[in-house]
């Protein structure tokens, strides 16, 4: 009986070996897309002075981009191995040049999609190359220099799992054949937010986010976070907290934001997670500080939100990204929501700086699109749903079961 058992189990082995995976098989299953109707983006470029080129970036649905005003959208990095696109930036001299940053940095559970580093289009998303700071996990910003296109900077807030030297601010010279590390706080801190003066490009800010996050919570937090200020292109920097800002070990902020107004560089805003949301104002280019306001409604679950857009044409117009969609046109003194409903739990905006009436915002609904200024929105919606389960049933035909994130089940 033991050898004819010894017999069985050895022609089961052996058949079990014999059939190898052949992984080319997947290719020829054909897919199509069954639903729900997609939800998270977290990135919005569109070609400035061309309302017909725009980019949608998904939480974890890659790049979409349309050419007909926003009427069909083309996913253009499904080949690529990464799903999370959290910051777009594209050249303003060449805006067929595009810069694309992964890994999510809005945040407040530890599943949210990773990234593999930056990535780089010369011919408007027809072809991809990754350009490298695969280690940063996440990329909160991309900034190119307004001048000189081969000058790029990089908001990496890192995986976030742990310490990290790879967290902070990087800068190429080169057009991403190499990264240099600019800013560096700690191991713990890593850069969510930067903003560059484009009248002189060596005055850079970085906003600094101290997270630390584990199956059990999230840390939002420490000495390390706050606003620095480089004048000289990133070489050296300054905390603010020695102009009245407030971070450091003394007074420790969570997340934080950082906008220059385009139209009057020497207007800044900074945003900071304290125990209620704080803005603060400079006229003097960062030298002086002011507190604004501290409306909740600015940065409510900071970690998911905290992100300021100020308006090209006027410096006292500021667009407050967080679960409201929110702006001040007295410089955040005061906050206004009428006629401004492009979506619920906002996460990015652009604005057109040769067209200010035509902006877009990235919301957990997917995204949305104006051409007047805010009077009406086009809504977008992609097959972009993040589906944290999938199931099915033993009925014919069979049922399919998902929940959604941040959606119906």
């Amino acid at each position: 009986m033991k050898a004819a058992l010894t017999v069985i189990l050895s022609v089961f082995v052996f058949s079990l070996s014999a059939q190898q995976w052949d992984a080319s098989k997947i290719n020829e299953l054909p897919f199509r897309f069954i639903g729900p109707e997609g939800n998270r983006a977290i990135a919005v470029v569109g070609e400035p002075g061309n309302s017909d080129v725009a980019y949608i970036g998904a939480a974890s649905g890659g790049l979409w981009k349309t050419i007909d005003r926003g009427l069909n959208w083309d996913p253009i990095t499904d080949d690529l191995d990464v799903s999370s696109v959290s910051a777009l930036a594209l050249v303003p001299s060449h805006p067929e040049r595009i810069w694309m940053g992964t890994g999510e940095t809005f945040l407040i559970r530890p599943a949210h999609a990773m990234g593999d580093g930056i990535y780089y289009s010369p011919n408007a998303g027809k072809s991809w190359e990754n350009k490298g700071l695969v280690k940063t996990g996440r990329i909160g910003r991309i900034i190119v220099h307004p001048t000189n296109p081969d000058i790029v900077y990089v908001a990496a807030l890192g995986h976030t799992y742990g310490p990290q030297k790879e967290r902070g601010v990087y800068k190429t010279t080169d057009g991403g054949k190499t990264w240099k590390q600019m800013l560096f706080v700690d191991e713990n801190t890593g850069a969510a937010d930067i903003s560059i003066d484009p009248s002189n490009p060596e005055v850079i800010y970085a906003a600094m986010w101290s997270i630390h996050i584990n199956t059990w919570g999230l840390n939002s937090g420490g000495p390390g976070g706050g606003i620095y200020k480089s004048i000289d292109g990133g070489e050296h920097w300054e905390p603010m907290t020695k102009n009245g800002l407030p971070g450091g070990i003394k007074n420790p902020v969570g997340k934080t934001a950082v906008a220059i107004a385009p139209g009057k560089p020497n207007v800044v805003y900074a945003l900071f997670e304290m125990e209620s949301p704080a803005l603060y104002r400079s006229e003097d280019n960062g030298q002086n500080w002011v507190l604004m306001s501290r409306n909740h409604d600015m940065a409510e679950r900071a970690p998911y939100y905290t992100r300021i857009t100020v308006s090209p044409i006027n410096e006292n117009e500021i667009f407050f990204i967080s679960v409201k969609f929110s702006r001040s046109v007295d410089g955040g003194k005061t906050l206004v929501e009428s006629g401004y409903r492009a979506g619920g739990d906002n996460h990015d905006m652009w604005i057109d700086p040769t067209n200010p009436d035509r902006h877009m915002v990235a919301h957990d609904g997917c995204a949305s699109i104006t051409y007047n200024g805010g009077a009406s929105y086009q809504r977008i919606v992609l097959p972009i749903a993040q589906m944290y389960h999938v199931s099915t049933d033993n009925q014919i035909p069979y049922n399919v079961y998902g929940n959604r994130q941040d959606g119906y089940s």
